[in-house]
């Protein structure tokens, strides 16, 4: 049942998001958690897949819920120290990290190897209690 769930987010996300990095193919794997619902997981991927939108010939394959381990309280302190230069709102009390797979234009361009499958690629995202996901980091860690 997850998986045709995360089909179907693929399908609607895919048809939603007209812009560069493109997203047709997406596969989600929301994991299991016991600290967010799969509501709690559409919504931080939907901040994902609105930064990826602006990678000019991009194209995401893969991404999955990094898992309840990581959302600790030394991610949440880390992140806290991102936000203090960039956001002076509520303090961060709550974590979620993803993770991947996408491949980089034929022609590379904008800091990517030409025609490369980047793996793994971590996506960290905060939020206070009950707030909006907040895109703190991305990259290799």
């Amino acid at each position: 049942m997850k998986k045709v769930l995360g089909i179907l987010l693929a399908v609607v996300y895919g048809a939603g998001l007209v812009g560069c990095g493109s997203v047709k193919n997406l596969r989600v794997d929301y994991g299991t958690s016991e600290i967010y619902s799969q509501e709690d997981m559409e919504a931080a991927i939907k901040v994902i897949l609105k930064e990826f939108d602006s990678w000019d010939g991009c194209e995401m394959h893969f991404i999955t819920y990094g898992g309840d381990d990581l959302c600790n309280e030394d991610n949440i302190e880390w992140l806290n120290d991102l936000k203090k230069d960039h956001d002076k709102g509520d303090e961060f009390t709550q974590c979620i990290e993803f993770t991947s797979n996408f491949h980089s234009p034929k022609d590379g361009g904008e800091g990517w190897n030409a025609d490369t499958e980047y793996t793994s690629w971590q996506w960290w995202l905060a939020r206070s209690e009950d707030g909006k996901w907040k895109l703190m980091t991305w990259g290799y860690g």
